[in-house]
This record gives structure tokens, sequence and C-alpha cells, in this order.
């Protein structure tokens, strides 16, 4: 089989050959590729890979420089995996990149500012970048697809992701049966997106965790109440709050916020949440019928357009926030990309060519994501 490159592998090739010594960081979720990126590093560089998970690779990064300069003068480049399980190892990186300028991969399925006030100390002192369940401009680099057949791959694909998701081990799997592939979910979800989530934030009850990420993969397109999921779950609004941030703080969910103008027409106090990977979603709902079967259809072609744009605009840095705009007559914008010079572009998510009508009051581009466009469209967005 042919390796796989990975967006993230290209920014790290970058950060080597540059005079930069700032940490470099790689978030994602587990199971997303980065402890493969590492692997496949730690073997071309001949370095050590260092493993936060277990106990023995903790206790050589005591903040000492006697300690430290043990590991600074043995390794050109310092690996580490699972960083957040340590977070009092963040001071030994200060010191690490403050006395001996080495550089420092590291990775970390939950930021480690979620963990420690000692990560505010990094400020200045890393870079962040990330590793997500695959895109599609990742699986479409490394098909090899010919010209001829590239509209029926990109096709293909969008059906593909949508029903099974783009956790690596899950797409690139072809040998798998259907039922093999939804087993093969289910595992990473129980013992790594789930788990992961109540072991590192050490969460009282996996039942609750479990049964709100049901709730909000049920409303997937629509507005989420949290004061309803709690009523629902006899939860305190406050719990259920609490875990959802977990979720986004983890990269399971994608909240979209409201976009707020000052003109009153503009309503909205709740935010939508889309999943960063379909086939989790679809473990939770239980279902992987064909697309054309399910009554979730639309919720599910725009999940999978938010997490596309997502993605790419965290792989490639993009300076863009994503909103939905609803006024108060209901009428609304599915997405608004705004960058930083408070530029706007809209977007109109529609799984078939049905067309939209452009209701949003701030100048702007619009442009109608379908099915059939979405691959340039998306491209063409996130810059």
């Amino acid at each position: 089989m042919n390796k796989f490159k990975r967006t993230i592998e290209k920014q790290i090739e970058s950060y080597l050959s540059s005079d930069s010594n700032k940490i470099f960081f790689i978030w994602g979720p587990r199971r997303s590729g980065k402890t493969t990126v590492l692997t496949e590093l730690s073997e071309r560089l001949s370095v050590r890979l260092f493993n936060f998970d277990v106990i023995s690779d903790r206790e050589l990064f005591i903040p000492t420089r006697e300690a430290l300069s043990k590991i600074a003068s043995s390794y050109k480049v310092i690996l580490i995996d699972e960083v957040q399980n340590y977070p009092e190892g963040t001071i030994a990186l200060k010191i690490l990149h403050d006395e001996f300028k080495v550089k420092i991969i590291a990775t970390g399925s939950s930021e480690l500012r979620q963990k420690t006030k000692d990560f505010d100390t990094l400020a200045g002192r890393s870079v962040e970048y990330y590793c997500l369940p695959l895109s599609v401009y990742e699986i479409f680099e490394n098909s090899r697809v010919k010209s001829i057949e590239e509209n029926s791959f990109i096709k293909q694909m969008q059906n593909d992701l949508q029903i099974f998701g783009s956790y690596p081990e899950v797409y690139l799997s072809t040998n798998l049966s259907e039922s093999e592939r939804i087993d093969l979910l289910q595992d990473i979800f129980d013992k790594y997106v789930l788990k992961d989530v109540i072991d590192i934030y050490d969460l009282k009850n996996e039942k609750l965790a479990k049964d709100i990420l049901t709730k909000i993969a049920l409303q997937i397109g629509s507005e989420v109440s949290v004061r309803e999921i709690a009523n629902d779950l006899k939860a305190t609004v406050s719990t259920v709050s609490n875990y959802i941030e977990i979720f986004i703080k983890n990269y399971i969910l994608i909240p979209l916020p409201s976009f707020k103008t000052n003109l009153r027409r503009a309503v909205s106090e709740n935010r939508k949440f889309f999943f960063y990977d379909l086939g989790i979603r679809n473990v939770l709902v239980r279902d992987f019928r064909e697309l054309d079967l399910r009554p979730d259809k639309g919720g599910v072609f725009e999940n999978f357009i938010v997490s596309e744009i997502e993605k790419q605009k965290r792989n490639l840095k993009a300076k863009q926030s994503i909103y939905f705009y609803r006024e108060y007559g209901g009428l609304e914008v599915d997405l608004v990309l705004e960058d930083y010079k408070k530029q706007y572009k809209t977007l109109e998510i529609k799984s078939n060519n049905e067309k939209s009508k452009d209701i949003f009051p701030i100048k702007h581009e619009f442009d109608v994501i379908n099915s059939s466009n979405y691959f340039e469209v998306i491209k063409n967005s996130i810059k």
C-alpha cells in the first residue's frame, strides 16, 4: 500500500527546515493519524518518540536543567505523543525551548490550555496545527485518480464519507465489509472518542455524555437548546453546557454560532452543532442506510459540508470564522464565512440543485453549494 500523506506533514517539513524552535503542537482527536505521523517521523529522523501515556516517559521530563539537558543533547528533534496526559510537563517544554533551543513536535487530543494555567507561559513560544479526520482534499491528493474519473470519484467520495466518515483506519480499510466498518466505528467511539473524554476530564457520568451527544446527533442541522436537553435528560443546564464544551475542545463537535449584526431582524441565542466525523454521528443514531433512504439526508449533507469547511480552515490555518444567520421571519443563511478584514461570503447548502434566496444584509459574495459543486466551492471559499 502506498503511504497516505497528510497535510500536516508538509507543515512539519517546513518547520524542520526553518530556523524556528517554537514548540510545534498538533491537535486532533484520538485515531485521527497523529501517532502514525510521529512514528514515521521518528523512524525517518532516527529519534525517539516519547509517549506521555507512559509513566516512565513522563518521568524523564521533570523540570530540572540536568534532566532536560540529557534529552536535549541526545535528540536533534524531540517528539512527544499524547502531550495532554502530562500537563505538568508544560514547564519542562518551556525550559527546553528557552534554554536548550531544541525543536519539539508534540501531539495531543485535548489542548493543554484546557488542562493547565501554565500553558499560558508558552505564549509566543509555540505554534498550533491540526491533524483531524481525513479531508476530501487529503483523500483526493492521495487517490491518483485519472482525470477522466475525477468527477465520479469526487461524487462517490462524498457519499462514502457521509455514511462511514473519514477516520483514517475506517476510510483506508477497503478490505473490510460494511458490518466490519460499523464495528470498527463503534470501537473507535467506545474506546477512544468517549472513553478519552471521560478519562481526561474525570467525568462522572458516561451515560449522560453519550446521551447528550445522541440528542445533538438527532438535531443535526437545527439549533440546539441546552436547556431542553438538560430537561429531557434530567440534568442541570451547567452540566450539559460543560459536557458540550468538552466535546468541542476534544474535536468531536463543531459549534456554529449565530451571526449577529446590529440589525434588529437578526435573532438566535442557540448554536448549531455538527460532528467532525459523520461515522461517529451515525454510530450514535444507529443508521448506516444509503442516503436516499434516510429522512435526515439534508442534515447529513449539511454536516458534511460544515465539517469539510472546518477541516480545510484548520488544515490551512485560514483566518476565517463561520456562522449561520437567521432572521425574525424565519429565513436562514446556512453558512456565513467572515475573514479578518470583515469580508463576507455566504453559502446556502443544498443536497440537490434547487435555487435559494439570498437574504444576508451585509455586502457579500453568495454561492449555493451542493453535491455536484462542493469540492470546488469549498476550495475557493477557504483560503
